[in-house]
C-alpha cells in the first residue's frame, strides 16, 4: 500500500472544524457595537472564511459602506466576543477524529497552519478537546508573512520537525490552495468549507467530500 505523508497539515477553520456559527455570532456583536443591523444566519454563514477583517467588512457592506476605519472599530469588539464564544456552537466535522486517529496511528506528524490569531487557534484546540493532537499550531501572527505567503507554511512545517518533500496540506480555499501551491506541497480541498467559489475551481490535487476519503486521497498524493 502506497505510503502516508509524513507530515499533515491541516487549515483550521473551514477544514477540521465549522466555525462559521461562533465567528457570524461575534461579527454580529460588533455590528451591533457599531450601530449596524445584524446579519441573518443564513447569510452571515457564507461570509466566513477570510479572517475577521474581511468578515466584519462583508457584514457592514450589507447595510451600507465599510470604511476601513469603521472595519478596525469593530475589530477589537469582535475578537473580545468571540474569544469568550469561541466554541458555543462550533463544531469538528463529521470523521475528523477518526481520520486524525487514523493518521497518528500510522505515524503521521499533524499540524495546523491557519490565518486565525494563535492564541485563538489554540484555544479552539483546546475548547474541542484537541490538546496533545497537534505538533504545531501556527497563527497568522506566529510568522512574519501568513498565508498564502508559502513562509507560514514552512514555519509550520519545520515547528512539526517535518520536511517539505514529504508533507501534505489540507484546505478548504483558494488560500489553502496558494500557499501549498508556492510551497511545492500537495494539497487536498474539503468539499464543505468556506470558500467563496466552488471547490473545484481551487486547484488542488484532490477533492474529499467527507473525511473517510482523506487517507485515501493522501495515499493517492503519494503515488
Amino acid at each position: 500500500m502506497t505510503r502516508l505523508p509524513a507530515t499533515v497539515v491541516f487549515d483550521l477553520d473551514g477544514t477540521l472544524v465549522d466555525t462559521a456559527p461562533d465567528l457570524c455570532a461575534a461579527m454580529n456583536y460588533a455590528l451591533q457595537k457599531l450601530g449596524r443591523p445584524t446579519v441573518p444566519a443564513e447569510i452571515a454563514r457564507d461570509m466566513a472564511g477570510q479572517g475577521a477583517r474581511k468578515l466584519i467588512e462583508k457584514g457592514l457592506k450589507v447595510s451600507g459602506d465599510a470604511p476601513a476605519e469603521l472595519v478596525e472599530a469593530g475589530l477589537p469588539h469582535f475578537l473580545s466576543f468571540y474569544a469568550g464564544h469561541i466554541a458555543d456552537e462550533s463544531r469538528i466535522f463529521p470523521g475528523v477524529e477518526a481520520a486524525l486517529d487514523a493518521l497518528a496511528a500510522a505515524g503521521c506528524r499533524l499540524a495546523i497552519c491557519t490565518n486565525k490569531p494563535v492564541a485563538l487557534s489554540i484555544a479552539l484546540v483546546a475548547a474541542v478537546g484537541w490538546d496533545g493532537r497537534f505538533v504545531a499550531n501556527l497563527g497568522f501572527d506566529s510568522v512574519p508573512s501568513p498565508k498564502p505567503d508559502p513562509a507560514h507554511l514552512f514555519a509550520t512545517i519545520a515547528a512539526a520537525g517535518g520536511d517539505p518533500a514529504t508533507t501534505a496540506y489540507v484546505g478548504d480555499s483558494i488560500t489553502d490552495t496558494m500557499t501549498a501551491r508556492a510551497a511545492g506541497v500537495p494539497v487536498v480541498a474539503v468539499s464543505f468549507g468556506f470558500s467563496d467559489r466552488p471547490v473545484t475551481e481551487l486547484g488542488a490535487d484532490v477533492i474529499i467530500d467527507h473525511y473517510d476519503e482523506l487517507l485515501p486521497a493522501l495515499r493517492a498524493l503519494r503515488r
